[in-house]
């Protein structure tokens, strides 16, 4: 059994935004009624006198449930418009790590492939499954190799668009899976394995990891701060893995 780690750390904060680090596999905010507790509402437990006293929170990015780091909440609307104009102008920088599978051919690369639902142009057992795909939308993301890890690489990733599960999808699509990926993995099926019966032990054996090895590590607006977010303790264990 996973348990739901709502543990974040604060990394930063002023009195017009706050910056925190998400944990795995915490929600960001509720999606359905019934939820676990998630990201959003710790934070509103943490400033409930801000709330008090007229703050409107705005989360800025979003995080997958299974992957960690940096989020951005504005505490009101002027600094929710700033860092929403920033992020459509690509002016905010992200740096994510991830581990895969496998090493990359090059130090350096990049992966432009459109990307849509699966859904809309074939049959797919996973309704929020993506893929790459001439209609799609535009998707652009640079990879670097930071370390091999054994049959394993760890790579930063810096997406220059903002579609969902980018990294994600662009990594399998050059056949590098990230690890503990239950989707876009080694084996698609493990996410279906994973809603019907929860982890297990055969979970483990193909995935390694209950989480996928994905972490937004640094984000930047010029002008206003860069933040770090620690390197989760899974990830620097994953390289004895085999």
């Amino acid at each position: 059994m996973i348990v739901n780690n709502t543990n974040f750390g604060v990394l930063f904060e002023t009195e017009d935004f706050i910056v925190v680090n998400k944990p795995a596999p915490l929600l960001v905010h509720p999606s359905v009624p019934g939820n676990p507790p998630t990201l959003l509402d710790g934070i509103k437990d943490l400033l409930a006198y801000d709330i008090a006293n007229g703050a409107r929170l705005s989360i800025i990015n979003r995080l997958d449930r299974e992957t960690s780091g940096v989020v951005i909440v504005a505490k009101n609307k002027p600094t929710a418009r700033q860092f929403g104009i920033a992020m459509q102008q690509h002016k905010i920088t992200k740096e994510y790590l991830a581990i895969v599978h496998g090493i990359p051919k090059e130090k350096k690369f990049t992966v432009e492939a459109p990307i849509l639902r699966a859904g809309e142009v074939e049959e797919s057992k996973i309704w929020v499954k993506q893929i790459p795909h001439p209609n799609g939308k535009s998707s652009i993301t640079n990879f670097e190799l930071v370390e091999k890890l054994g049959p394993f690489s760890l790579l930063k990733a810096m997406p220059e668009t903002g579609r969902m599960h980018q990294i994600r999808v662009h990594a399998l699509h050059v056949n590098l899976p990230i690890v503990g990926d239950k989707i876009y993995g080694v084996n698609e099926n493990c996410y279906l394995e994973f809603i019907a019966n929860g982890w297990t032990k055969k979970l483990q054996s193909e995935l390694i990891l209950p989480r996928q090895a994905l972490h937004c590590y640094r984000m930047s607006l010029e002008g206003v701060g860069k933040w770090e977010a620690p390197v989760p303790n899974s990830f620097k264990t994953c390289g004895t893995a085999s």
